[in-house]
């Protein structure tokens, strides 16, 4: 099993330094941490991509918030679905311990994380709606 973190932030000019900390604090090795700086609208983003074709089963993934995943709903999906089912990869986001994959795995705890999921995909998108619309008024 190896340890993976996936940091991403909007845009060149912000920092991801604290994302950075949180996941270093989880022993990530930096050679696993894949970063992009590029919007979460969709998943053409190429450390993402580098990342998911380096995922082994039993490999872990960290990411701080659903949000630095992704920001469109159907996508969040989607990608959760390739990695937990498909490349069948642990999942912790942080923020939100009920999407730590690594417990719970019975099919009441798949149950709340999948509407955890959806909720927080929900939100992602529609958070990525305001501030396109702040951004354009």
């Amino acid at each position: 099993m190896k340890i993976y973190g996936h940091i991403r932030v909007s845009s060149t000019d912000q920092k991801e330094d604290r994302q950075q900390m949180v996941v270093n604090a989880r022993d990530v090795p930096l050679h696993n941490i894949f970063m992009d700086k590029q919007s979460g609208k969709d998943f053409e983003r190429l450390q993402y991509k580098r990342l998911v074709k380096r995922l082994r089963p039993g490999d872990q993934l960290y990411i701080l918030s659903i949000d630095r995943l992704g920001r469109n709903y159907k996508e969040i999906q989607e990608q959760w679905s390739i990695l937990t089912k498909i490349k069948n990869v642990d999942v912790c986001v942080i923020d939100k311990p009920l999407l730590d994959t690594r417990t719970a795995k019975d099919l009441m705890g798949t149950f709340i994380a999948d509407l955890v999921l959806q909720i927080l995909s929900f939100v992602a998108e529609n958070e990525r709606a305001n501030i396109r619309l702040k951004a354009s008024g």
